[in-house]
């Protein structure tokens, strides 16, 4: 049998820290590695996976266009294209009427902070304390982890951060020089840590009042991980721009930014990308779409989201300070660092994330069953013992 990992040590860039494992296969929300072992995903590719592994819809989708049409740009019309644009809008939230198609969330966030000041003639971009956008330039700017922006200053100029879920704070920063405001509702990297609503609506009112637009980051949220479409749905917030990656396409690399009216309209060759909503992502984003609605995904996520978070808060261990989350994105915070944890969870068969140094992260298929779920919860609870003892 051929060594993949060692191929891959040896002709990979290096940046990427490897977990040791080769998958080459996956169905559901189950992997399994070279040697035939199976392991719960509750990876999620990172948040791209929540139609799971080798949806047959999502897969027919793909075999059927890659046999049609795979690139067209943007300078051409599209049948997919049109078809996905026109599904995207009829799910965003209100007052979103127009979508940029791009390749990743990274993207998207580039995309956002360039629309917004085009939009406002203003330059500076507060993001928040925590936060985690992307590592291209602009992204990377507006992210907060100062491990991973440090080796790359000078980054994009104009953007600061201010504390999250604290309003005093953040109407203290915003000024008439202000373009936008970046936000997740749910900061997934950064610990798992949910706004409030107080927040999010507040965030809301200042920006229309300053002239500020608000950008809603849900490349991580976004189609169903929280138990609604858009985790700005359970507050009610109305975004000026909303960007997506991730899940949009079933895993098929594609991002967007859903556009809304306060930033009028943007002039032909503001910004362009040549794989941007070409034919094979817009089919397979359609079919995952479909497959969200057809198989009540996203109402069965809130479910589950409930029962994982019961059952955890239940535990009565020392080693957890706390429990939180939304939908099927769920953190478990420790009182040390995870590592050992996680790697005691995946010698029993289960698969997770750190989110920081002292949370892990639980981001399971949406397709994932109750008794996968809840083999998880049980395995969590016997890795946490035991390497706690």
């Amino acid at each position: 049998m051929n060594n993949f990992a060692a191929i891959e040590q040896k002709h990979t860039s290096g940046v990427y820290r490897k977990g040791g494992l080769t998958i080459v296969r996956g169905e559901g929300a189950l992997l399994w590695d070279e040697q035939g072992n199976q392991f719960i995903d509750c990876v999620g590719g990172q948040g791209a996976a929540n139609l799971g592994h080798a949806h047959p819809k999502i897969a027919a989708a793909i075999a059927t266009q890659a046999q049609t049409l795979v690139a067209c740009p943007e300078m051409f019309y599209n049948d997919q294209r049109a078809l996905l644009l026109e599904r995207l809008i009829g799910i965003a939230p209100a007052g979103l009427e127009r979508a940029f198609l791009c390749n990743s969330g990274a993207e998207a966030i580039e995309a956002a902070i360039k629309f917004a000041r085009l939009a406002t003639g203003r330059t500076e971009i507060i993001a928040a304390m925590r936060g985690f956008h992307g590592r291209t330039m602009g992204a990377l700017s507006a992210t907060w982890n100062k491990k991973i922006r440090e080796p790359f200053q000078p980054l994009v100029p104009g953007i600061r951060h201010t504390p999250y879920n604290d309003l005093e704070k953040l109407q203290g920063v915003l000024s008439e020089n202000v373009a936008a405001l970046i936000l997740e509702v749910v900061q997934g990297e950064g610990g798992v840590h949910v706004g409030t609503k107080a927040f999010l609506k507040g965030a809301q009112q200042l920006c229309q009042q300053n002239g500020t637009l608000l950008i809603v980051d849900e490349i991580q949220t976004g189609f169903g991980r929280t138990g609604k479409m858009f985790a700005v749905d359970h507050f009610g917030v109305t975004a000026d721009m909303i960007t997506l990656a991730k899940s949009l396409a079933g895993g098929v690399p594609m991002g967007a930014v859903l556009i809304g009216d306060r930033v009028g309209q943007l002039p032909v060759g503001a910004h362009g990308s040549t794989f941007g909503g070409n034919p094979l992502a817009c089919s397979a984003a359609l079919a995952s779409i479909d497959a969200l609605e057809e198989e009540e995904l996203i109402s069965r996520t809130a479910e589950l989201g409930e029962h994982v978070m019961t059952r955890l808060q239940e535990f009565e261990m020392p080693i957890i300070r706390d429990v939180r989350g939304l939908g099927l994105l769920v953190g478990i915070e420790l009182k040390q660092k995870v590592a050992p944890y996680l790697t005691a969870l995946r010698a029993r068969g289960v698969l997770a994330l750190p989110a920081g140094l002292n949370v892990i992260r639980l981001l399971p298929p949406l397709v994932i069953s109750r008794s996968q779920l809840d083999q998880v919860v049980d395995t969590l609870a016997e890795s946490l013992n035991q390497e706690a003892a």
